[in-house]
């Protein structure tokens, strides 16, 4: 680390001494100008294999594409602009379109891309945006913001320090999709195509093992059709009372919501972006659900799974389900997230789509033996095992990132060049 930086006052604070500030305008090009935006209706006739950017992220995919290369995109409207609640800015490769809800930016010779995306994530936008209801970051504003620099071989070395943490954090996040794939291809091939291993190691429909009618398809002798209800409880959720202090000051019980799984995106969950006390769980229609349990979002947004880590409390917009022991959680979750279309189809609503628990409850799925699910169950524990410490890991590595960005950005801690 280098010793005895001395450091001087600026507008934006104290920064090292060989450090200046500048306006993002001056070390950045805007090319806000070939930015084209699609509705939805041209969008559906469009769809492709191409990322098609909003304010905060992707948000659809098309057939064409106006960029091609590295760019920053910085979001130009929006309520996240205000609460830092994600990142406002992202960087966006490869062939992609971008409509008009975010500015377009790319670096001047003298600066690193990476290093403006670090930097703008960490400045509070708050005293450049206008309108009251709709937070909006025009690009005259976006221009004004002002960005502590150093040297470009600085810069750099930033950069690459931060990148390692997100770089591990992308590849875990990768690695996670791909065990999750496998675990839902293995369900597949023993559970859909019914060939699982036989008494002999053999797979069972391939090599010949005994169908039989069922009242949803031909299944293997001795198999069962169920009733979801049947083979485990089900329980809503519910909020306590937001205005009594005493049920959320403090709280130690997890307490999930939908966004806590839509920004998750990960079949295991074992934190909660809030948490409620036990005297708020008392009070309200929440249920403490033991460890293993799994979370269905079932309103608004429907489909969205996971398997508890922790006891764990809901709000009103999941369907919670525990295992009793003819089954596993393993294969009950592969067995629901199978049946996302009958699920669909027997969501109702005129505001937002919903399934009531008894609808639920009534969904059919096929039942196989015990000593089945337990051969299931081994491999899948490994890899759902492996999907969970990956997450434990990115978290960690995520707050050491964290705690890193702003003392990096701002000069209090430094690397030698």
């Amino acid at each position: 680390m280098a010793s005895e930086t001395k450091f001087k006052k600026t507008e934006i604070g104290m920064i090292p001494k060989e450090w200046e500030v500048q306006k993002l305008g001056e070390i950045s090009v805007n090319l806000d100008n070939k930015r084209v935006p699609l509705s939805a209706k041209e969008r559906e006739k469009m769809k492709g294999i191409y990322p098609y950017y909003g304010a905060q992220g992707i948000i659809d995919h098309i057939n064409d594409y106006i960029f091609d290369g590295i760019y920053l995109l910085v979001a130009e409207d929006g309520e996240n602009l205000k609460s830092h609640k994600e990142k406002i800015a992202t960087i966006a490769k490869g062939k992609f379109w971008v409509n008009n809800h975010a500015h377009i930016i790319f670096n001047n010779e003298k600066n690193d891309l990476k290093f403006l995306y670090y930097s703008i994530n960490t400045v509070r936008v708050s005293k450049y945006l206008t309108g009251s209801v709709q937070p909006k970051l025009n690009q005259k504003n976006l221009n004004r913001i002002l960005i502590a620099c150093p040297q470009l071989q600085e810069q750099k070395i930033i950069t690459n320090i931060l990148s390692s943490f997100d770089d591990k954090i992308d590849h875990n996040n990768q690695m996670n999709k791909t065990l999750e794939q496998i675990a839902q291809t293995l369900f597949k091939h023993w559970f859909i195509d019914f060939e699982f291993p036989d008494e002999n190691g053999n797979p069972y429909k391939a090599s010949g093992g005994r169908m039989v009618d069922s009242e949803l398809e031909e299944i293997p002798e001795g198999w069962k059709v169920k009733q979801i209800g049947d083979i485990c409880e089900t329980f809503g959720g519910g909020t306590p009372k937001t205005s009594e202090p005493s049920y959320w000051e403090d709280g130690d019980v997890f307490w999930a919501t939908p966004t806590d799984m839509t920004s998750l995106n990960s079949p295991i969950i074992f934190d909660t972006s809030r948490k409620i006390t036990v005297k708020g769980l008392q009070n309200s229609s929440a249920k403490l659900l033991p460890v293993g349990s799994i979370l269905m979002t079932s309103r608004a947004t429907l489909g969205y799974f996971a398997i508890s880590k922790v006891p764990i409390s809901t709000n009103q917009g999941f369907i919670s389900m525990v295992c009793d022991d003819t089954t596993s959680k393993y294969y009950l979750l592969n067995s629901v997230q199978n049946k996302m279309d009958e699920i669909e189809n027997l969501a109702s609503g005129s505001t937002f789509l919903e399934i009531n628990k008894t609808s639920f409850r009534s969904i059919r799925i096929i039942l196989p033996p015990k000593s089945v699910i337990k051969k299931f169950d081994e491999i899948a524990d490994l890899i759902y095992e492996k999907i969970f410490q990956n997450e434990l890991e990115t978290k960690r590595l995520a707050e050491v990132r964290d705690y890193l960005l702003p003392k990096l950005m701002s000069g209090k801690i430094r690397v030698e060049c």
